[in-house]
């Protein structure tokens, strides 16, 4: 969030409100006079703006004016020790959020100015909302590519061929190549269709492609124009080509060799007046190879290849998607747009997301249904987030030259299994091979004594620079023993155990799965 900016000639106003405000963790810019203001915002600009009424060099009310001409949705606070109608009335028909007198109050002077944070961030999400929805999300240069690569490809109607990992965004690159194409045969003013090779039975893909005629086969009560028709004068989007059928293979490459198609069960040649664009997630020269795909039909449907990176080579794109997609999930579920924090952006930048964009999307609409508060912590993220986590690889210098393909996520250790835990056996037993303090030792400070066995073991830990030793001693270890011990003082009734820890029944039972302990 941008800092509060303040802005009084009195030091002293200036040093209070910094302080009482820093204590609410907002950050603050201080200004002495409007004229250090007015060159500040040329670069920059505040959440709230809380200004004197009048400062040697220039007037809070003109400086009032002159913010809004430059940033209308801002908030603006005029205060002053001259409490009279003329200001209060000229202050509020200038646009000022509030007005306020002084002597103020401080803690009612924060609350008031945490209020004009409020309505700042709602601002910024009506601004959102309300503007247009962009193709394709993406800044990063990887991202910047895809985009020259949409806009030289707009002027022709070339076959393209889209490389990428499963929900990376193919389909919408295939949509904005149709959208960008020159009006005409194969052109955006005709239809755009999508089908998905991997999701239709090998038996009816054929009739799905190419349509068939009445009586062609069993069920085939009448005749059905297949998607090439659908598609004629348009765009034809192959998803997942590399799952085709071989035999359909054959019949796709007559079709992009020559222009024409029979139906199913038909012997007049129908002409196919479209433009065809194919993805794949797969390395089709791998299959090539291994003779699961015709070698004629890759090189007719490699005329143009374009390689869509994945999440994690594009992580800077990530707060944007991110609220983007939480927009997009409150509109859908008529809900006020959540908001998320800078920390728990920086904990999805981090995140592999072997999902891609796809899976972003589902924990944005996962977190506008989950989520308990309307701003977004990492505490609340889900919990396939919130473990331990590989920070993401960089990403390549430079495309793969023989194939284009999505760089493959490299293994992640399996999780290490977490022990059985008996509800009668010691924790700190666990903790071998370093020895555990006597049971008589006697605990300092009054303090329960498994705390000070903690500390001991700890301390030897620490000692020993042990860190794959430390792995044992983990808050699911410490969670897994509280749970089954309550479960088993309730003879396993979930609701009680519940009860004896003080949490809700919800939540015990999330604790469970997450920490395996009902298997």
């Amino acid at each position: 969030m941008k800092p509060i900016w303040i802005v009084d000639d009195d030091q002293s106003i200036r040093f209070v409100l910094e302080k009482a405000l820093a204590r609410e963790q907002l950050a603050v810019r201080s200004f002495s006079n409007p004229r250090e203001v007015l060159a500040a915002l040329a670069d920059d600009e505040p959440q709230v703006l809380v200004s004197d009424i009048r400062m040697p060099g220039g007037s809070g009310l003109d400086l009032l004016s002159k913010v809004k001409e430059r940033a209308p949705n801002l908030p603006v606070i005029i205060m002053t020790a001259y409490s009279d109608l003329d200001s209060a009335v000229s202050a509020f028909q200038g646009g000022a959020f509030e007005y306020l007198p002084k002597p103020f109050d401080l803690t009612k002077a924060v609350e008031l100015i945490r209020r004009a944070v409020d309505e700042s961030v709602r601002e910024e999400v009506n601004d959102e909302r309300n503007a247009p929805a962009p193709e394709i999300l993406g800044q990063a240069p990887a991202m910047q590519d895809v985009f020259r690569a949409i806009g030289r490809l707009s002027q022709s109607n070339v076959t393209v061929l889209i490389t990428g990992e499963s929900g990376s965004g193919k389909e919408l690159v295939a949509r904005a190549l149709h959208r960008h194409s020159p009006r005409g045969d194969h052109g955006s003013n005709g239809p755009f269709i999508a089908i998905n090779t991997a999701a239709i039975p090998k038996d009816l893909l054929e009739s799905e492609l190419f349509g068939h005629e009445r009586g062609a086969f069993t069920g085939a009560q009448t005749m059905r124009r297949g998607r090439f028709e659908q598609a004629d004068g348009g765009t034809l989007f192959l998803d997942e080509i590399g799952d085709m059928p071989f035999d359909l293979q054959t019949r796709l490459l007559r079709v992009l060799s020559d222009g024409q198609f029979y139906r199913v069960g038909g012997h007049q040649p129908l002409k196919a007046n479209v433009r065809v664009i194919a993805a794949t997630h797969q390395n089709l020269e791998e299959r090539v190879r291994h003779g699961a795909f015709r070698e004629d039909l890759f090189h007719r449907l490699n005329v143009i290849r374009l390689r869509l990176p994945p999440l994690r080579e594009r992580s800077e794109d990530i707060p944007a998607l991110a609220r983007f997609f939480l927009q997009k999930s409150a509109k859908e579920l008529g809900v006020e747009p959540k908001r998320i924090t800078e920390e728990a952006l920086d904990r999805l930048k981090v995140f592999s997301f072997p999902g891609n964009v796809r899976q972003l999307e589902n924990v944005c609409h996962w977190l506008t249904v989950m989520a308990p508060a309307q701003v977004i912590e990492p505490k609340d993220l889900p919990p396939e987030l919130l473990g331990p986590i590989t920070p993401p690889s960089p990403a390549p210098l430079s495309a793969p030259p023989a194939h284009g393909m999505g760089m493959v996520e490299p293994p992640r250790p399996a999780p290490t299994p977490l022990p059985s835990y008996a509800p009668a056996a010691p924790m700190v037993a666990e903790a071998a091979p370093f020895a555990a303090p006597h049971p008589t030792a006697a605990p300092t400070g009054g303090e329960p004594s498994w705390l000070a066995d903690l500390e001991h073991i700890a301390r030897q830990m620490l000692d020993a620079n042990a860190p794959e030793i430390w792995d044992s001693l983990t808050t699911r270890q410490f969670e897994a023993r509280l749970i089954t011990t309550a479960l088993a003082s309730t003879r396993g009734r979930r609701i009680e155990a519940a009860q004896k820890l003080g949490i809700g029944r919800n939540t015990i039972t999330r604790k469970i799965q997450e920490l395996g302990l009902d298997d």
